[in-house]
């Protein structure tokens, strides 16, 4: 492991983190469009992190132990669109988009779920910020050993 890799790992996870916080403003910003480019109203994204690995430069030594640079960290390997819950329905026989039964299709976007996700992503951001001034601070009291 690098001297700066939990630096790596922390920025990795404030990358991350930040993505999350973009796309669930995303799905709050969208969940009154009935019409999209495609006609169908806005679908609810989300956001799939997965572990980090960069085995590069790792090799086995002779006593069968590794030896080199492994970065974790989280990466986005996705940003999907949640096919599986249903359009809700609104009665407004006057909305230009209502069917001819009357009802609206609007976005599976249920702000509650959202606020929860964000303060999430919000808690997640905080805590590697605070990871990360903290390895910064050890960091630098490490190299005032020598003085």
């Amino acid at each position: 492991m690098g001297f700066l890799s939990g630096m790596d790992i922390s920025g990795s996870g404030l990358t991350a983190q930040r993505m999350r916080m973009d796309v669930i403003s995303d799905n709050i910003a969208n969940v009154d469009t009935t019409r999209t480019a495609d006609g169908t109203p806005y679908t609810k994204k989300y956001v799939v992190l997965a572990e980090r690995s960069d085995f590069a430069g790792v090799l086995k030594n002779a006593s069968g132990g590794t030896s080199g640079s492994v970065s974790g960290g989280v990466r986005v390997t996705e940003i999907g669109e949640d096919t599986t819950t249903p359009y809700q329905l609104v009665y407004d026989p006057t909305n230009p988009d209502a069917g001819a039964d009357g009802y609206v299709r609007m976005p599976n976007v249920d702000i509650t779920q959202e606020m929860v996700d964000m303060i999430s992503a919000y808690r997640s951001y905080e805590a590697n910020v605070t990871a990360f001034n903290a390895y910064k601070d050890m960091a630098i009291k490490s190299l005032e050993i020598g003085k």
